[in-house]
């Protein structure tokens, strides 16, 4: 149906919403190319997923631009037809009013959608008017700033976190490369980082999971290198201060060999004094605390400091190890002559009960006192023995209080 020619004041109207119209769609066209997704993206050696978002995204804005390009002309033509007639009369205003809401913009043939094309527009384009080509283009403008502000969002994210494990990288070659030697730790981790950060540059959205980046690798990649790169850092230091941490451990070898001479003159007293002892495992001692020594004359500044701050940190946690297992041993042997010294108190003590209850004479509490304390001041001591002849006294004098009672 043909629509009627608008009014002066009606085109006048329609021309001002127009120009303003134009005007912001402008403006949204050039700062979606100047947001940092589609920066990016522009130009980019991509593969993958995000090249095909690329190759949408592209072909998306050309497509915009050119539907702009023939609205603006359309604009331009209606503008300069109502410049030319100041004051339009019906004909004038008919011809207006085809150029501002008629179908005044013809699309070339190539840009006609395929499932828009009949058999006889091959060679003609389709006609819009400038409502249909701001319909036209909404739905391609939303696609592309949907999709440059989620591809934006993953790559972002992926750059920050591979540039800080690019500089935990660095930072441990510069330190591999201080030290001398090979790290074959640390080569494989810069060979594997050097693949990941190649799909981040190249392919962001492989590393995308349910729209949102996946730094999954790059952490568990930060995390290795943080590892060796302290690791180097103990070797960095030990080399400023080797001479300081040598002799450290020999002092700490030196505990070791006093706490395992301590554990066998302890054992050796034990097999003395008490008669079938369980004693821990001591032959070890002097084995170990030698072969530790041996260790520390091994170590030299021959080498790779890395190398060499692994032998000594293991040396450390060897000695260490030992010293607390030697000071273990000697309070397990310890204790078995505590408990004889134990059971000597409590004997003498019950003795002093027995006589405060007026049993100071009995015949049997004396033989049994005399059969314990004969057990606990002989040389080997037979504890379990001792132990039990204890009780005995105990609930004999025992016996006797209630006895006295009822």
């Amino acid at each position: 149906m043909k629509r009627p020619p608008m009014s002066r004041d009606e085109a006048d109207r329609a021309l001002a919403h127009l120009r303003d119209e134009r005007e912001r769609i402008s403006s949204a066209l050039l700062e979606l190319e100047g947001h940092q997704g589609y920066q990016l993206l522009e130009g980019a050696a991509v593969d993958g997923e995000t090249l095909r978002v690329q190759s949408g995204v592209q072909s998306r804005m050309s497509a915009m631009w050119t539907l702009f390009d023939l609205y603006g002309r359309a604009l331009g033509a209606a503008e300069e037809f109502r410049a030319r007639h100041s004051k339009p009369g019906q004909t004038q205003l008919a011809q207006l009013t085809w150029l501002l809401a008629g179908p005044s913009v013809e699309l070339p043939a190539e840009e006609v959608p395929l499932e828009r094309r009949t058999l006889l527009s091959s060679t003609s384009g389709e006609k819009l008017t400038l409502q249909a080509v701001v319909e036209r283009m909404t739905p391609q403008y939303e696609e592309v700033a949907k999709a440059v502000a989620a591809l934006d969002a993953v790559w972002s994210a992926l750059l920050s976190r591979l540039a800080e494990v690019e500089a935990e990288r660095r930072a441990a070659v510069a330190l591999r490369e201080s030290l001398g030697g090979p790290d074959p730790e640390l080569d494989g981790l810069v060979a594997e980082l050097a693949a990941v950060g190649a799909t981040v540059r190249s392919d962001p959205l492989a590393l995308a999971r349910n729209g949102h980046a996946d730094t999954g690798q790059l952490d568990g990649l930060h995390a290795s290198l943080t590892a060796v790169r302290r690791r180097l850092e103990e070797a960095d230091r030990l080399r400023t201060g080797f001479d300081d941490r040598i002799r450290g451990i020999a002092g700490l070898l030196d505990q070791v060999r006093a706490a395992e001479a301590e554990a066998l003159a302890r054992r050796d007293e034990v097999l003395a004094k008490i008669a079938s002892p369980v004693l821990p495992d001591l032959p070890v001692l002097p084995v170990l605390s030698a072969a530790l020594g041996d260790r520390l004359a091994a170590l030299g500044r021959g080498g790779a400091w890395n190398d060499l701050a692994e032998r000594v940190a293991g040396l450390e946690r060897a000695a260490d190890t030992a010293l607390g297992d030697a000071r273990d041993a000697t309070g397990v042997i310890q204790g078995l002559l505590d408990r004889r010294e134990e059971l000597r108190g409590r004997l003498e003590g019950y003795r002093v009960k027995a006589a405060r209850l007026g049993h100071a004479e009995d015949p049997e509490l004396a033989e049994i006192y005399e059969r314990a304390r004969g057990l606990l001041w002989s040389s080997p001591c037979d504890l379990r023995k001792a132990t039990v002849t204890l009780s005995d006294y105990q609930q004999a004098i025992t016996s006797r209080t209630k006895g006295a009672e009822r």
